[in-house]
């Protein structure tokens, strides 16, 4: 893929205020009607869902600094809830901010999912070519014009991802990614848990770990299950995502307290408001 212009649109583009010409990168061409298709929408100016990525940026920040780290893992139990394109509207969010930038690494290398969602060619490279060939880092990646982010798409498919994403030489990209520029968050989106041990194998490598559960869907069982497995993983909370009720019930469970406003489904709500706060209070 060759650097082109790109076709940004103006409330993306202008919110980009970091001065910082990103040359090593390859620009891509992205559109608002791209990215609202996909449902890519923390870079616009406002909105329930914008405001409610916006709170989950601000809670994941505090935690960060509380821990004085700047790597964050994102995962789910299991596959469909909703983990990539949190991951990507969390980046996103981050990124808009002046004075942070973010490099969004797709480190599904099972099933890479961000080319989809950006609507990059399957033949893409990424990681998984970095971490398998003498590929120059600089080259694989990419610039969408949003804000201040950058993008490390996930690559070709391969079977030993576990062992690449535990390897000394994924160590040594984790330790060059986050320490090159003081104002960076890294951003991992990994496989879910309860289907592969790639999440557990790279859990060293991170900072801190959010975990994505799907309303409805995920269940107490596989929460614990999946928190047990990310032991040393540093685990800062979960989101409830894919909420059936309307638009404006978003609920973010990085303390047993959620934020957001309130159902007008009570009873469900209460479930699940006791179900994750049983969860995130547990020794």
């Amino acid at each position: 893929m060759s650097g082109q212009d790109l076709d940004v649109p103006p409330i993306l583009a202008t919110a980009d205020l970091s001065g910082i010409a990103y040359k090593e990168t390859t620009p891509i061409n992205i559109s608002e009607k791209m990215l609202k298709a996909n449902r890519i929408i923390a870079g616009m100016d406002s909105g329930v869902e914008v405001d409610a990525y916006r709170k989950l940026r601000t809670r994941v920040l505090k935690k960060m600094r509380d821990k004085n780290g700047n790597v964050l893992a994102v995962t789910s139990p299991a596959p469909g809830a909703g983990k990539t394109l949190t991951a990507i509207n969390l980046a996103i969010s981050i990124a808009m901010e002046v004075d942070k930038t973010v490099l969004l690494i797709d480190a599904d290398l099972r099933q890479s999912r961000i080319n989809k969602y950006f609507n990059l060619p399957a033949t893409t490279k990424g990681l998984s070519d970095y971490l398998t060939s003498n590929l120059p880092l600089n080259l694989l990646l990419l610039n969408p014009g949003i804000g201040r982010l950058i993008i490390l798409p996930g690559g070709k498919p391969i079977r030993n991802s576990s062992e690449m994403l535990s390897s000394p030489k994924m160590k040594r990209l984790v330790d060059e990614v986050k320490t090159r520029y003081d104002s960076r968050y890294v951003i991992f989106d990994l496989p879910p848990v309860l289907v592969s041990d790639d999440a557990m194998g790279f859990a060293p490598h991170a900072d801190a770990t959010l975990l994505i559960a799907e309303d409805s869907v995920t269940n107490e069982d596989e929460l614990k299950r999946s928190a047990d497995l990310l032991a040393d993983a540093n685990l800062i909370g979960t989101v409830l995502n894919k909420s059936r009720e309307a638009i404006e019930d978003y609920y973010y469970y990085l303390d047993p307290v959620p934020i957001g406003k309130r159902s007008k489904n009570q009873s469900r709500l209460k479930e699940n408001q006791q179900l994750f706060a049983k969860f995130l209070s547990r020794p």
